[in-house]
């Protein structure tokens, strides 16, 4: 059972603002959608690069190598090259903290 990993204080991560954390190896980054937080796997399922720091259209993200887009809130494709969803990771605000958890092995 994975335990929940502090990102950044709530207040430091502005809207269209993202983190990228490791927890047990995976990279995963934490965006603010709109005053909403969404966590996903940060590698592009068409070829492995990072997402991050692509250009993120509200709450979709698109992978800056080859233009896949992805839903933060899913993980579906949204867009070609890519057809395999990203994972998508809880997330919380505790104590004005920002945390996520990868549960995909609970």
């Amino acid at each position: 059972m994975s335990d929940w990993v502090d990102v950044a204080p709530a207040d430091e991560l502005a809207p269209g603002d993202h983190r990228v954390v490791d927890i047990d190896d995976a990279e995963i980054a934490v965006f603010n959608v709109g005053g909403e937080f969404l966590a996903v796997e940060d590698v592009c399922t068409h070829d492995g690069g990072d997402l991050a720091c692509g250009d993120l259209q509200g709450d979709v993200i698109e992978c800056p190598r080859h233009g896949a887009k992805f839903s933060l809130r899913t993980g579906e494709v949204m867009a070609p090259p890519a057809y395999e969803a990203i994972a998508v990771f809880s997330v919380r605000v505790e104590d004005g903290m920002v945390q996520v958890k990868d549960d995909r092995w609970d």
